[in-house]
């Protein structure tokens, strides 16, 4: 009798939905082709779910989410999916620019060298360029010129 029971637990899959309610998910017979469980076993596991339930669930929804696109059913839909999208082009934008900027922090270091060690500028000088360059970024929004630089340095 004890064995039946613990038949019973384990067969119950306890789970949380989106609300955040935990629920006994319904066990029923589900038939598909053998094309479209290779197609689930493929792609599971890179959708970072943990098993081929939990995939059919979300594909269930998904579809069930196109199916209410005009009714007001859909932001339940739809939020999940745009917070989603939007966290990815988030983080991808974010590690280019991240990539981009050390790049050019990296040749901006380069250059610095290079012109310090071929230039004897006193500390006096140094001081006045860097205010000037920064009220300029500010005034230009951050645009740099070398033409305009260098008409600049050959009027002086």
């Amino acid at each position: 009798m004890g064995s039946k029971l613990q038949k019973e637990k384990k067969n119950a899959d306890i789970a949380e939905e989106n609300d955040g309610v935990t629920a006994e998910k319904i066990k029923f017979p589900l038939y598909v082709f053998p094309e479209t469980m290779k197609t689930v076993d493929i792609l599971y596991k890179s959708d970072n779910c943990s098993s081929r339930t939990e995939f059919m669930e979300k594909a269930i929804r998904f579809y069930c989410g196109y199916l209410l696109q005009n009714k007001p059913e859909l932001v339940d839909y739809l939020a999940p999916q745009i917070g989603t999208i939007t966290d990815g082009i988030i983080k991808g934008s974010e590690q280019r620019l991240s990539r981009a900027l050390f790049k050019l922090a990296v040749e901006v270091g380069v250059q610095t060298h290079v012109l310090a060690a071929i230039n004897d500028v006193d500390d006096t000088t140094l001081f006045k360029l860097r205010s000037m360059v920064t009220d300029e970024v500010r005034k230009i929004n951050g645009i740099i010129n070398f033409e305009s630089a260098l008409r600049y340095q050959r009027s002086k």
